[in-house]
């Protein structure tokens, strides 16, 4: 009988024991899992900053852009052009360019499709600016229609707006603020 209480003592004591190591061993998988948890809510809040970030840059360098634009073009209508007006028109330009491509390797397609919209009319009328500026104007070119062109350019930067504010979540991509 000795011998079956021993046993019986040490099966209790193993059951015991193995007790308590599997209860550990669940905690830890749940602290792990708690803590991956965490890392994937902190890597989807860092995205969240950085696409912020990167989309109000955009959003403000663009429309620095079209304004450095406007403005030139009221300059060439007023009087020569100066080198300080070249470089105002060059470094709005330069910034808006930087931020575009920013926004390439950030934005989804959702967001990249009017923002390309935008850079591609900004960059077709700077070059007719340029020219108009030059003397050197293609066919059909000229500063009334430049400057409309310039004007539409306030409609595509609203669309990639609305689509940068949908892509955060604070409005429902028709312009309207979400509750």
């Amino acid at each position: 009988m000795e011998i079956g209480a021993m046993v019986i003592a040490a099966v209790g004591v193993v059951g015991t024991l193995g007790g308590a190591l599997l209860t550990q061993r669940g905690a830890e998988r749940a602290k792990r899992r708690e803590m991956e948890l965490l890392r994937g809510h902190e890597e989807i809040r860092d995205y969240l900053t950085l696409r912020r970030t990167c989309y109000a840059d955009l959003n403000r360098d663009a429309r620095q852009f079209t304004t450095a634009l406007n403005r030139h073009l009221h300059v060439m209508r007023e009087r020569t052009v100066e080198d300080a007006d070249r470089e105002v028109l060059d470094e709005a330009k330069n910034a808006q360019r930087d931020r575009y491509s920013e926004a390439q390797m950030i934005a989804p397609d959702a967001v990249l499709g009017p923002a390309s919209a935008v850079n591609h009319a900004l960059s077709r009328v700077y070059g007719q600016v340029k020219r108009l500026e030059r003397g050197a104007t293609e066919e059909g070119e000229t500063m009334a229609g430049v400057s409309a062109a310039q004007q539409e350019i306030w409609a595509l930067l609203r669309e990639m707006r609305a689509a940068m504010r949908a892509d955060l979540g604070v409005s429902d991509g028709n312009g309207s603020v979400s509750a």
